[in-house]
């Protein structure tokens, strides 16, 4: 079958988005949106283009996040907050079978598989479309796929944007990631001061954005959106020492820097809670009170905790200096033999969100540096 001509970029009017949310809606989606909560960018319902952030701009460093006001009409410009799109498919906590006990006793184990409208998320960046491969990996294309995860992934309509305004903590462009998305989009917006460039990634995409009856983009706005990416890339100053981390770091499981990062890491896991990659769970087991029933849960767990690494009586890792080694080792080193490339897509946010500022590109350069 021949493939399908590509679509030319379109052009959507800013005053226009709220067009392409009604035709999400219309389509049997609900609409997940980047707001400001809380004094940081998260994502919630969104029904309103009015609802997202205009006009924020992130300012980002080792243990610091905060959000100004730019006081312009552009709703993307800002790098990331806590949340990527790991917290609406791998969801912290889920009830996955309910085990119920009948009047003459035997039980009976209910699956508890997750319900509602697919989902269609906005404004996701490229660095957490590279995050949601390696969890597509994880959860679906090993030998057992994960039918909670697939539930929710199975329609999932993403709707990506170009990064143009990368915080100090970002270094996608180091691992290949981004700041532009290539791949694993539905649809993928650039923002320009009076709207965006519009291309699509899918066959189901091409048929939302026709019924919205959009201009070709000019050559000039889609010109002006390529140099925009390029200057995105060039402002990134952090860097990991290489994508292929696993040999040096392998050879330096005794560096002394595991024991001085350990003085300094409080071992609170929020690195790996803000990691759009990882997913360490652990399960947990809800029985009633009067023994009629029994919830089996799964929730987000972190190499981190002491009982992570806990076998019969051992505690494999019983101190920070082991655990963050275990973290960064695999992240960096051993993903490459589960899935072919570092579990790191350079979004920065362990850097961001680390409360003594440990920064991951810091500690990969001076453990895997000549001779370290």
């Amino acid at each position: 079958m021949t493939p399908p001509v590509p679509l030319p970029p379109r052009f959507l009017p800013r005053a226009r988005l709220q067009h392409l949310l009604d035709a999400l809606a219309r389509a049997g989606f609900r609409c997940i949106g980047p707001q400001l909560r809380d004094g940081a960018v998260v994502y919630d319902t969104l029904e309103s283009a009015q609802a997202l952030p205009a006009g924020l701009r992130d300012r980002q460093g080792p243990g610091a996040y905060d959000v100004t006001d730019a006081g312009d009409a552009r709703m993307f410009a800002w790098a990331n907050g806590p949340q990527a799109l790991k917290p609406w498919l791998f969801v912290p906590r889920e009830v996955l079978w309910r085990a119920d006990r009948g009047a003459d006793g035997a039980l009976a184990f209910v699956p508890a598989l997750p319900s509602g409208p697919p989902l269609a998320v906005i404004g996701v960046r490229a660095c957490d479309l590279a995050a949601l491969a390696l969890q597509d990996q994880q959860f679906l294309h090993g030998a057992f796929p994960d039918p909670y995860y697939a539930r929710r992934r199975d329609e999932l309509f993403l709707v990506a944007v170009d990064c143009s305004h990368p915080a100090a903590t970002c270094f996608c462009a180091s691992t290949g990631d981004g700041p532009a998305a290539s791949a694993g989009f539905d649809l993928v917006l650039d923002e320009l001061d009076d709207g965006f460039v519009v291309r699509c990634g899918t066959e189901r995409a091409r048929a939302l954005v026709a019924g919205l009856d959009l201009v070709t983009a000019s050559p000039a706005q889609v010109d002006a959106a390529r140099r925009q990416s390029e200057r995105a890339a060039r402002a990134q100053t952090r860097r990991l020492p290489g994508r292929n981390l696993r040999a040096a770091l392998f050879a330096n499981l005794e560096h002394p820097r595991w024991a001085e990062v350990a003085e300094r890491c409080l071992a609170c896991g929020n690195c790996t809670a803000v990691c759009p990659t990882c997913f360490c769970h652990a399960a947990a087991e809800a029985p009633a009170l009067d023994g009629a029933h029994s919830e089996h849960a799964r929730e987000w767990d972190s190499c981190f905790t002491r009982g992570h690494s806990y076998i019969h009586g051992l505690t494999v890792r019983p101190d920070t200096r082991t655990r963050y080694r275990q973290w960064l080792v695999h992240k960096l080193g051993a993903w490459h033999d589960q899935f072919g490339r570092s579990g790191c897509v350079g979004c920065g946010r362990c850097i961001t969100w680390c409360p003594t500022g440990i920064d991951l590109t810091v500690e990969a350069a001076a453990i895997c540096a000549e001779g370290g």
